[in-house]
């Protein structure tokens, strides 16, 4: 795979679009990197770019728009809400796929070097590429912003880590670094009091708020040092502030570590804190992107809080965090352009899955030999989950069963989850087969070249073998879930459990023709014979499971 970062500069324009966009049109000329969001601030005179690609095209990039941004910006001039010390703010590189923390950190230094070297503009390494304790907080070293730059810059303990020790008057300084994924949130209120919006800040975040005295003097510790009172909220920044563009206050928050506090989290946190100061939440809004699971989390949690079953769609439970969390309340709210998973898809990949069900009938029963019985047997597994899932969800819902909302749940979640999976294998098997026919047109010439290619044949033939036998295990998975159903579902769904249990046993049964087909072909028959073991295995207990519940079927239509 692939080495993929991800890079997020913040500029200090937002409301020129066409200096914006000649800073978006200086990333989009790097081959190899995808412009994934461009998300300018008018209030805080400030734009958030985000792009991905392999780490060499990704600096490269980041060097362009820095550059065009040092020529285009002018922070003698410049004025907006957000803290900003540089034209080029602040420049992170993220570790997205196959690449450590320490390589990415590398990518960053090389990425300064090259800024204050070529450009001439003083710089600062902060996270984990920081070059000192006091480095490491980017709120530490923007302390003072761009009006304190020029004496600051000047004190042996803020001397640059990259470029000339001397203050840039036009584009101030840049701050370079590489840190893991953080999202950018703010929080509506109903006020337009940035003091009360600080005050809720404040209770909130990490650092929370130095101690006073009645005359709100700082109190000290033994060390001279100012007592802080921590906010309620770890991995959290937060401050207040006013959007003349929307005539409200909101809590602008970085979420440093979603995995412990995520933005459901910290959205009813805000909201709670608001609400015991008068004020109330209206709303939130991203800045950037944000990831996929942040949104199914935040869709499971609202769904539970009304005891409803959380095994639901992606779709679903993205609607339900984005309705929760009030996204759209500013601006409309597109996932496909917010959510980093789907902006990183192969807009050019066309899937089965993405068919109508009258084209993809069409497409098997066409000349081309894929989609074949593997995609079909995947499909019509993924049907038998469907249903089990839906007797699911009914059943958590039925009237008078309140108190059994939870176990159906559970079981919807684990169904939403083996048909994910299985839609996936409706796409993989025809790319195993694929996979073989490429293997089949390679060169065939030399001694070299066909054993080049007889190793292809052979590596695509056993992952054409492994895939339908997934198809197996994970259909195999659907059957407790229909048991369970026969045993405690609605009544009135029983014959859906029936289906259900039918088109696993057909899809299960597909698969294996397909296993042994493309066994027969593998010279590891030590593999081969494995797998068909296994499998014939998976069938006697699939025979045994399937025809316990058709009994059960059977008796409570009777």
């Amino acid at each position: 795979m692939k080495q993929l970062i991800e890079c997020v500069p913040n500029f200090s324009e937002g409301r020129d679009e066409q200096i914006i966009n000649k800073i978006a049109e200086s990333i989009r000329g790097v081959e190899g990197v995808k412009l994934l969001d461009i998300d300018p601030g008018k209030a805080t005179n400030r734009t958030v770019i985000t792009f991905v690609g392999e780490p060499e095209p990704v600096i490269e990039a980041a060097f362009r728009a820095i550059k065009t941004a040092s020529e285009l910006i002018d922070m003698r001039k410049h004025k907006g809400e957000h803290p900003r010390m540089g034209a080029t703010d602040v420049c992170p590189l993220i570790p997205i796929r196959n690449i450590t923390m320490e390589e990415t950190v590398a990518y960053a230094k090389k990425l300064g070097e090259r800024v204050g070297n070529e450009l001439g503009i003083p710089g600062y390494y902060y996270e984990y590429a920081a070059t000192s304790p006091q480095r490491k907080n980017l709120a530490d070293i923007r302390a003072g912003e761009y009006e304190g730059l020029e004496k600051k810059i000047m004190q042996p303990e803020w001397k640059p880590d990259f470029g000339p020790q001397q203050f840039n008057a036009k584009s101030g300084a840049t701050v370079i670094g590489a840190r893991n994924f953080l999202v950018a949130y703010n929080i509506n209120l109903n006020t337009t009091s940035t003091r009360r919006a600080n005050a809720i800040a404040f209770d909130v975040r990490e650092a929370g708020r130095v101690k006073t005295d009645n005359q709100g003097k700082p109190l000290l510790d033994e060390k001279g040092e100012p007592i802080r009172i921590p906010g309620t909220l770890k991995s959290v920044k937060a401050i207040g502030w006013y959007i003349e563009e929307y005539g409200i206050a909101q809590i602008s928050m970085n979420l440093t570590d979603i995995t412990v506090t995520s933005v459901h989290q910290a959205f009813d946190e805000v909201s709670e804190k608001a609400r015991l100061r008068g004020v109330r939440v209206t709303g939130s809004e991203l800045v950037g992107l944000i990831p996929l699971q942040c949104l199914l989390d935040a869709g499971k949690y609202f769904l539970k809080k009304q005891h409803r079953s959380v095994g639901v769609s992606e779709e679903e439970l993205i609607k339900i965090a984005v309705k929760s969390l009030g996204l759209d309340e500013l601006r409309p709210f597109d996932p496909k352009k917010k959510v980093i998973e789907y902006l990183l898809q192969d807009d050019n990949e066309k899937k089965l899955v993405d068919l109508s069900a009258r084209s993809f009938c069409n497409e098997t029963a066409s000349e081309s030999p894929a989609p074949g019985g593997g995609s079909v047997s995947a499909f019509v597994g993924s049907l038998g989950a469907s249903l089990a899932t839906m007797v699911a969800n009914l059943s958590s819902h039925k009237k008078g069963w309140d108190d059994r909302w939870e176990y159906f749940s559970e079981w919807a979640e684990k169904g939403q989850q083996l048909k994910d999976e299985l839609l996936y294998l409706v796409d993989e098997d025809t790319r195993s087969f694929n996979y073989i026919m490429d293997a089949f047109r390679l060169p065939n010439q030399s001694e070299e070249e066909k054993s080049i290619r007889k190793k292809a044949i052979q590596d695509a033939t056993r992952y054409a073998t492994e895939i339908p036998f997934r198809v197996m295990k994970t259909a195999y998975a659907i059957l407790d879930i229909l048991e369970a159903m026969a045993e405690h579902g609605m009544k009135s769904s029983i014959s859906d459990v029936g289906v259900g249990a039918l088109c696993v046993q057909t899809a299960m049964s597909g698969a294996f023709l397909n296993v042994k087909i493309n066994a027969a072909s593998l010279e590891d028959k030590e593999f081969a014979n494995s797998i068909i073991e296994q499998g014939n295995e998976l069938m006697d207990n699939m025979q045994y499971k399937i025809k316990k519940i058709m009994d059960l079927v059977d008796s409570k239509i009777k």
